[in-house]
C-alpha cells in the first residue's frame, strides 16, 4: 500500500510539472504570435499612410494638370473664334519690336544652370538669349525664362520670353506647354512682332495632333489679321493649301 501511495504521488509531480512545461510553451508561442501581429499592422498602417500621401500628390497633380488644360482650351477656342485678340496691350513696347541680340558685356558665362536674375530684365533677357540655340542648355534656358517672367511681371520683354519658351518646349517635344507659350503671345501680345509666327506655331501643334479643322481655322486667322508679316502668311498660306 505504502509503495501505490508513492508511486501514485510520483506520477501526479510530475504529470503536474509536464502541465507546467507545456503552459509555459504555449504561452511563448502566444506572445510571438501577438508580437508578430502588432508588428504586421504597423506595417500595414504604415502602407496606409504612404498611400494617402500618394493619393493626395495625384489629386494635386491632376488638378494642376486639368486647370492647364481648360486653360489652353480657352485660348485655342478663342482662336478658332477669331475672338480675344483685337485689343493691343498697354504694355508692349519698343523692347518687345527690337531684334533678339546677344548677352551684353556685364554678364557672360558658359553655364546657365542655377542662374538667378539680376534686377536688370533687359541684361538678363539678353544673357539668357545666349544659350537659346545650345541643346544642351534647352532645359536650363526654360527653366531661366520661367524664373524671368516670375521677377519680372510687368517687363516689356514679356512677348519675346513666352515666344522663345514655346520655341524651347517645342523642340523639346513638349507640344501642350509649347501652345500655351504661344497663345498667351497671341492673347496678351497682339501687336507684337512675335504674335503672326506664334498663331501660326499654335495651328502646326493642332495639325499635328490631327486636328485639321482648328488648324485650318488658326491658319486662316494669321492671313486674315496679320497681313503685313509677310512671312508668316505666307507659310500658312501653304498649310491651308495642303488641307
Amino acid at each position: 500500500m505504502y509503495k501505490k501511495i508513492i508511486t501514485l504521488s510520483l506520477f501526479l509531480l510530475f504529470a503536474g510539472y509536464g502541465c507546467a512545461a507545456g503552459s509555459s510553451d504555449v504561452d511563448r508561442t502566444i506572445q510571438a504570435q501577438g508580437q508578430l501581429i502588432i508588428q504586421n499592422q504597423q506595417k500595414i498602417s504604415d502602407l496606409q499612410s504612404d498611400l494617402d500621401t500618394l493619393r493626395g500628390q495625384l489629386e494635386e497633380t491632376r488638378h494642376q494638370l486639368n486647370q492647364t488644360i481648360e486653360r489652353q482650351k480657352m485660348i485655342l477656342q478663342e482662336m478658332a473664334n477669331g475672338t480675344g485678340f483685337s485689343a493691343s496691350n498697354s504694355n508692349t513696347g519698343s523692347q518687345e519690336n527690337s531684334s533678339d541680340s546677344a548677352a551684353s558685356p556685364e554678364q557672360s558665362s558658359s553655364e546657365l544652370s542655377g542662374w538667378l536674375t539680376s534686377g536688370d530684365d533687359k541684361a538678363d533677357y539678353n544673357f539668357v538669349m545666349q544659350f537659346i540655340n545650345d541643346d544642351k542648355q534647352s532645359d536650363n534656358a526654360i527653366v531661366a525664362f520661367q524664373n524671368f517672367l516670375k521677377a519680372y511681371p510687368k517687363t516689356n520683354y514679356r512677348a519675346n520670353v513666352n515666344y522663345w519658351l514655346g520655341q524651347l518646349c517645342y523642340k523639346k517635344g513638349k507640344k501642350d506647354d509649347a501652345s500655351f507659350y504661344y497663345a498667351t503671345v497671341v492673347k496678351d501680345f497682339p501687336s507684337s512682332p512675335k504674335a503672326a509666327d506664334s498663331l501660326y506655331k499654335v495651328g502646326v501643334i493642332l495639325l499635328d495632333k490631327g486636328d485639321k479643322k482648328n488648324a485650318k481655322a488658326v491658319f486662316q486667322q494669321v492671313v486674315n489679321k496679320y497681313a503685313k508679316d509677310k512671312n508668316a502668311v505666307e507659310q500658312a498660306n501653304k498649310k491651308l493649301a495642303s488641307l
